[in-house]
């Protein structure tokens, strides 16, 4: 059944609130530095700290690896920011600190980078589907599919699937190659193999120094969580009932930014460790605003603060979403679409 909305209306358009975002794309470059150092510190120690306690007890090594997860996640929110330009002012700078901690999130950079700006060119666009986002079929389309493709659409779209399986592959093993610029220059090769070369570094540095058990205790539980954390994140941004999506035609990028994206309104703690990712209409708004400068835009903003609002009880009911309802314009389950008048 479809639930109150909760979303307002804000008093501008999408295109002037790009404008007036303008003034928040600055970063301070001490604070950049200083989140860098409280993610990347506790990060360490933490890894250090489940590393040792294999000797006293793997299930609290296996504790420890899983809460660092929480780091990890913010280290890629910074990788995020990185691809935008929007920590530093040097965009080398963004760039190297991007490539760095992409070995350590199992993410080439390069790659990334670009798939990930073409999913802000395109988010919300039912006719250029198919790079960084998440598979997602209008019930018209999924109605003219055989059984086969029903049954495939249906797995993918499966919540235990799409949050347990596809985090291990896409991080594990989509990332190794750099899949969408397949044909789009040795520059994305290089960055996939380069990456691929100093993880494999890592890891035998690890096995050479703590043995396998590392990998399997530690360092594989981190990254497991951190990638099924990372996977939720990004589909809650953008799959949930009143989000937005458009024929090319009608399509616009910045209304399609404020009405196809959440606002994820988390607990302060959570928006600590996810960046402030959550403001999620506001980043595609204005890309370029550093995510410690998110919560700014909201205060000073009040029109912004319940625009596509999501709080956590309300993400929950999105898992089962799955297709779009062109002719009501919202995302529905199968159940719902079955319900519909063809």
């Amino acid at each position: 059944m479809r639930k109150p909305s909760k979303t307002t209306q804000p008093e501008r358009d999408a295109l002037e609130w790009t404008r007036l975002m303008a003034r928040y794309r600055t970063p301070n470059t001490a604070r950049s530095l200083l989140e860098l150092f409280v993610t990347v510190t506790p990060f360490v120690a933490i890894w250090a700290v489940a590393w040792w306690m294999l000797s006293v007890s793997t299930v609290l090594a296996v504790i420890l690896a899983l809460g660092n997860a929480a780091f990890l996640v913010r280290l890629f929110m910074i990788q995020h920011d990185c691809g935008h330009g929007s920590l530093f002012r040097s965009r080398s700078a963004c760039d190297w600190l991007g490539r760095a901690i992409g070995v350590v999130t199992l993410t080439p950079y390069d790659v990334w980078r670009e798939t990930h700006s073409i999913h802000h060119a395109t988010t919300g666009n039912l006719d250029r589907r198919g790079i960084g986002d998440l598979p997602t079929m209008t019930v018209r389309e999924y109605r003219e599919k055989g059984w086969i493709g029903q049954s495939l659409y249906r797995l993918v779209r499966n919540p235990v699937f799409l949050f347990g399986v596809v985090p291990f592959y896409t991080f594990f093993i989509q990332n190794r190659l750099p899949v969408g610029l397949m044909r789009s220059g040795w520059h994305y090769w290089l960055s996939a193999l380069a990456t691929n070369a100093a993880i494999a570094a890592v890891l035998a540095t690890l096995v050479w120094f703590g043995g396998w058990h590392v990998l399997v205790f530690v360092f594989l539980p981190t990254m497991f969580l951190a990638a099924m954390t990372g996977m939720w994140l990004f589909y809650i941004q953008h799959q949930f009932e009143e989000t937005s999506w458009q024929r090319d035609e009608d399509w616009n990028i910045h209304e399609a930014a404020l009405e196809g994206s959440s606002h994820y309104a988390l607990p302060g703690i959570l928006r600590w460790i996810t960046g402030n990712i959550g403001v999620h209409h506001v980043h595609h708004l204005a890309s370029r605003i550093p995510f410690y400068r998110l919560p700014e835009v909201l205060r000073d903003h009040d029109a912004l603060a319940n625009v596509r609002r999501l709080t956590f009880r309300d993400s929950l009911r999105c898992a089962m979403l799955a297709l779009w309802d062109e002719k009501g314009r919202r995302l529905v389950s199968f159940a719902e679409a079955r319900r519909l008048t063809p």
